[in-house]
């Protein structure tokens, strides 16, 4: 049996579990490090209440003894000294509890905010391919965890050694035979533990994945009620929480049941170790060997021996749930990073090439997703300054992918995606990377309204923006009349995803934000799709007559606008096919 067990454990450590635990407790250490002081006051603060409550154990012996004759010394100073003590020791816990709360909350949003700042620079293929219920569990449960684990788990493991060796050297000094009724528990104590430990393991991963599953179902729900209502699909969807509910409760009661067994244990041996201890006490003052004071206090200091031994004890699974944590935030924060070092480089170009605008020049490009879609095989595409761009396509066949590696959101296989400027005596180059996104506008298909007022809406891509430059834009994108009917105008307040828009009317917001960066290069991905013909083409036709040497590239599954583009490529055989005029033509009357 011996046997097999170790060769279990070695084969645990082959399999790279002790090496994976070994790296997460790493990755902690580098957020710990950030927080020794906050560590070492948590520690002292636990020192000092140790100390408190051992001299109240110390002061009660000899007020006990002197009660009973056994022992001379002043009744009152003695009761005041203990009162004392545990008033001393009550402030001194609420004062503790302040700052304590106060720092947990203080530590928490750093390593949340800090977390968070890597997610949103995390790849975005790679991220994407998490649900945003799984993500957000990660953020904050997890996250959480961590900056709970950091604050507590270093603190409690010297508070519990030092309470456990203090406690048990005062045992040893007054009578060493209480001492093995001290350790009665400890064989049942770590059988409990290692099984609780290994249920407690498994239980973190189901926990954390029942979280996000349940938090993703919610969110999506309430993101769509509007469709689920459409459909009817409200018994659907309340059976679907029902049953994912009926599987948490499963998951909780499954867990439960093994703790109440193990705590009912840990009951009980606390219980006989108590009795025995008494017991013992009993006799020893019946033979005289110790006063009722001393068997008093070792009493007290049984039940602290044996709750520190669990509370060290217990220690080990919290390590194993820390880690957990750990591990399921590292999936995310071990994704590749973007780069985002060449943004002044980038400044310096936008500022360059404000008179002459940015050309876009992809070459031979070739990109298959992670999932191994092959979607282009030596795509080229050039766009110019004052120029429209049309890209047009079956759908699902890469016209939003092009844009995405145009953003840099996505890396090209081979191939590249250059931008230019024509300066007065030279060309400036510049490679693509994240940083570039500052010279893009970017409409994205669907709702993109944000919770908020039209006019916060607007300054979040130029927070200085005065109430004139929107207004501006908002009459570009054809969306200054309806705005301005509103009751309150660009102060009017848009509930979620713009809440309370038609699809049209949030389509021309999107492009009048877009606008209103004045960015050089402008990026509309269906972006009119739910506007009219003679609006769409109203909107395009202003983006043209607009004095900003503006490169525009749109994608549309509608040929009506296609005349008034200055070229039109069609994605065909995975790459882009620049169409003739007649193509055009026939197209368009082909609608």
């Amino acid at each position: 049996m011996a046997f097999e067990k170790i060769k279990h454990v070695s084969k645990r450590i082959r399999e790279g579990a002790l090496k994976t635990m070994l790296h997460q407790t790493r990755w902690i250490y580098g957020y710990a490090r950030q927080y020794w002081l906050v560590i070492l006051f948590y520690t002292l603060i636990g020192l000092l209440g140790t100390v408190v409550s051992l001299g109240s154990s110390l002061v009660s012996k000899d007020l006990v003894d002197i009660i009973t004759g056994h022992q001379t010394g002043a009744l009152l100073s003695t009761f005041a000294a203990m009162i004392g003590l545990a008033i001393g020791s009550t402030v001194m816990t609420q004062l503790s509890n302040y700052a304590s709360n106060w720092i947990s909350l203080k530590v928490d949003n750093e390593i949340k905010a800090d977390i968070f700042s890597k997610m949103l620079v995390t790849d975005w293929e790679s991220i994407a391919s998490y649900h945003t219920g799984d993500l957000l569990t990660r953020w904050d449960d997890d996250a959480s965890n961590i900056s709970n684990g950091i604050l507590n788990w270093i603190p409690n493991l010297i508070i519990n050694l030092f309470r456990f060796i203090s406690a048990f050297i005062i045992v040893i000094y007054y009578d060493a035979s209480f001492a093995i009724f001290s350790f009665l528990g400890v064989p049942v104590t770590l059988l409990m533990s290692k099984t609780l430990m290994k249920r407690m393991l498994n239980n973190n991963r189901r926990s954390a994945a029942m979280d996000a599953k349940i938090s993703g179902f919610n969110q999506e729900c309430f993101s769509n009620i509007q469709t689920i209502k459409a459909f009817n699909l409200i018994p659907l969807y309340v059976d679907y929480l029902k049953q994912l509910q009926k599987d948490y409760v499963k998951m909780r009661m499954d867990f439960q049941r093994m703790s109440m067994v193990t705590s009912f244990l840990m009951a009980t041996m606390g219980l006989l170790v108590s009795y025995s201890s008494y017991g013992w006490g009993i006799y020893r003052v019946w033979d005289g060997v110790i006063s009722y004071g001393t068997m008093t206090m070792f009493l007290s200091l049984s039940s602290t021996l044996t709750g520190t031994l669990n509370s060290l004890i217990s220690l080990v699974p919290n390590a194993i749930n820390l880690t957990t944590s750990a591990g399921r935030i590292m999936d995310i924060l071990d994704m590749p990073r973007e780069d985002f070092s060449h943004d002044k480089e980038v400044q310096a170009f936008k500022k360059e090439s404000e008179t002459a605008g940015i050309h876009i020049s992809i070459d031979r490009l070739d990109y298959t997703y992670h999932n191994g879609t092959e979607v282009f095989c030596d795509a080229s595409l050039q766009a110019a300054p004052h120029e429209i761009v049309a890209l047009v396509g079956p759908s699902g066949e890469g016209k939003t992918t092009m844009l995405r590696l145009i953003l840099a959101l996505l890396t090209p296989g081979n191939g590249t995606i250059t931008l230019w400027s024509e300066l007065d005596t030279s060309r400036k180059t510049l490679s693509l990377s994240p940083s570039c996104r500052q010279l893009f506008s970017y409409v994205p298909q669907g709702n993109t309204m944000f919770s908020g007022t039209i006019a916060e809406n607007m300054r979040h891509v130029k927070p200085d923006a005065t109430d004139e430059e929107i207004k501006e834009a908002l009459s570009i994108a054809c969306a200054w009349d309806f705005v301005n009917a509103m009751k309150d105008g660009i102060h009017s307040v848009l509930m979620e995803r713009g809440g309370g828009l038609s699809e049209g009317q949030a389509q021309r917001l999107s492009i009048a934000r877009a606008l209103l960066r004045r960015s050089p290069i402008l990026l509309l991905d269906e972006a009119t799709s739910a506007l009219d013909v003679a609006t769409e083409r109203k909107i395009l036709k202003r983006i043209r007559e607009d004095t900003t040497p503006r490169t525009c590239i749109v994608t549309t599954h509608r040929p009506t606008v296609l005349s008034m583009c200055d070229h039109v490529y069609q994605i065909r055989n995975k790459t882009c096919v620049i169409l003739k005029d007649s193509e055009i033509e026939q197209r368009i009357k082909d609608f």
